[in-house]
């Protein structure tokens, strides 16, 4: 199973995530099988190849929940949003 999900690049302190796809279980850091755009937490931009991601969700990929809400943002995808899971760790903070 394909999967559409972020995987940070940049410097430190100064993050830059790509989106791209990959089979579920292999690691974000390491080979993919395209790029479909970049999103920049900082600055709020985001440059995605929306035929692409439409291409790619045809074929059986999912996107993860913060991918997709991020899709629905940009209007690439219509749908509703979906929830994201705080962990355990983070949760304890508040």
């Amino acid at each position: 199973m394909l999967s559409i999900r972020l995987s940070r690049f940049g410097k430190k302190k100064q993050p830059i995530f790509r989106l791209i796809v990959l089979p579920k279980t292999k690691d974000p850091w390491g080979n993919y099988i395209e790029s479909l755009g970049f999103y920049n937490p900082r600055t709020k931009e985001a440059k995605f190849k929306a035929d692409r991601i439409n291409y790619w969700l045809a074929h059986g990929a999912e996107a993860t929940s913060t991918v997709w809400n991020l899709l629905i943002k940009e209007k690439v995808v219509t749908g509703a949003k979906r929830a994201v899971k705080i962990g355990k760790k983070k949760e304890s903070k508040k």
